[in-house]
């Protein structure tokens, strides 16, 4: 059988494109995009940490164009924000002023201001709710006035800014059972616009880690603490909520009053607690422990803890796991670079596997050559 190249003509193209529509639409459903902003919270959230763009509304429009595929809804979002100028950079944030929505620690149990369970799916069930099926509006409209009612929603919503709760490592750090930390408000350096060299800045990696696809970055985390990396982490605080942007006035730079509110975005944030032995005079050894940090927009805590894993690892390079190299963990965890390299394997290699099977042909018809005046002596 012989290998040929072949060309796609804009027809051929232009078919494969009304296919693909075709596919979206042929059950004859149109999926509002307040819907998939509404309804599917972690994904809008996946989608807006892989992509650096924080927008609800074009995350939620992303997801439709790519039919619930968050690698290819990543690439559509990162594809855009490459197009928007940057007008402003903000203020330095301080994660301690975070409207706390949900907060738990697994290390301590009593920490200062409770442990603050919020939404989560942790304690539920994991069984399909066939009830979702028979859902209204109607009967979601029912279920919100009654929530209002027993809750106090509005009363909730004006406590809110109370919850603003210190971190729990701070506790730790007056205790002097962790070494105190300096701010380095240095300027970071940015990933989207100068590409990234070895050996990388800590900002850097921060930056990789938070974009890096949930899926890889967990995976990566998982074989640390299963022996693959020299890690057994404990969550410190796993903390999420609303965080508040404020830009510096054009006119006023260097006053804190005159600064702009332009508003919020929703975080998840994870401190690791990682412990270590240490070899002290005389031989005598002693407990401390490291701290591997997490963050990442939306609600997506897995994510920020495997993010602090890896954190950690990378701060501390190890030649004998590949989970502490940062050229393996970096190059690899991003899906836009990952799903874009095995996708050129669907380009045409016409010419290069022609060459291959050429090479191929000539080592068989030399070895039956051989064999056939093997046969004749």
């Amino acid at each position: 059988m012989g290998y040929v190249a072949v060309k796609g003509g804009t027809l051929a193209i232009e078919e494969s494109i009304k296919r693909l529509k075709y596919e979206r639409l042929h059950k004859e459903q149109v999926l509002e995009t307040r819907q998939i902003e509404g309804g599917m919270r972690g994904l809008i959230d996946q989608v807006m940490s892989e992509s650096s763009l924080y927008d609800e509304k074009l995350a939620a429009l992303a997801i439709k164009q790519a039919e619930g595929n968050p690698e290819e809804a990543v690439f559509l979002l990162r594809a855009y924000r490459s197009t928007l100028p940057r007008k402003h950079s903000s203020q330095i944030i301080e994660t301690g002023q975070m409207k706390v929505e949900r907060r738990i620690s697994a290390s301590f149990k009593d920490i200062p201001g409770g442990q603050i369970l919020g939404a989560t799916t942790d304690y539920t069930h994991r069984l399909l709710d066939f009830n979702l099926m028979k859902e209204t509006e109607e009967s979601v409209s029912e279920w919100l006035s009654n929530y209002a009612l027993e809750h106090r929603a509005n009363e909730m919503l004006q406590d809110a800014p109370e919850l603003a709760l210190p971190k729990v490592l701070d506790y730790l750090r007056k205790e002097g059972l962790i070494p105190p930390l300096e701010n380095n408000d240095a300027e970071p350096d940015d990933v989207t616009r100068e590409s990234l060299e070895f050996p990388s800045s800590r900002s850097q990696r921060l930056q990789i880690l938070t974009r890096g696809e949930t899926g890889a970055v967990t995976s990566l985390a998982y074989a640390v603490i299963r022996g693959y990396g020299a890690l057994h982490p404990t969550v410190g605080e796993l903390r999420v909520g609303s965080l508040p942007i404020n830009v510096e006035h054009p006119n006023e730079a260097g006053s804190d009053e005159d600064e702009y509110y332009i508003g919020e975005i929703k975080t998840t944030e994870a401190e690791m607690l990682m412990p270590f032995m240490i070899e002290k005079a005389k031989g005598k050894k002693e407990l401390e422990f490291e701290i591997g940090y997490g963050l990442c927009f939306g609600q997506n805590e897995t994510k920020a803890i495997a993010m602090g894993i890896l954190d950690n690892c990378l701060e501390h390079p190890d030649n004998s796991f590949p989970s502490h190299n940062e050229e393996f963990v970096l190059l690899h965890i991003d899906s836009v670079e990952s799903t874009g390299f095995i996708s050129h394997l669907k380009m045409p290699h016409y010419v290069t596997f022609q060459s291959k099977l050429d090479s191929v042909r000539k080592t068989k018809a030399k070895a039956e050559e051989r064999e056939e005046v093997q046969a004749y002596e």
